[in-house]
């Protein structure tokens, strides 16, 4: 690799860091949730499935974003 950036590769991380954030404000948004007395089961649910979305888009474009490694 000769350590040109493309444009695929710089567009690919801003979404990384767009879905790193999501990914995090869900943690705290579920967080708040789990704390309060009235909170909704179903809106918890659809939260922890758009979260573990997140974290498979995320992994998708880490393994892109990584050269393979031949052990």
């Amino acid at each position: 690799m000769t350590g040109v950036v493309g444009p695929n590769e710089v567009a690919a991380r801003a979404k990384l860091t767009q879905l790193t954030q999501e990914h995090r404000d869900l943690d705290t948004a579920i967080d708040a949730m789990t704390q309060s007395d009235n909170a909704d089961p179903m809106a918890l649910a659809r939260l922890k499935k758009r979260k573990l979305q997140l974290k498979d888009e995320i992994t998708e474009i880490n393994n892109g974003l990584l050269p393979d490694i031949i052990a």
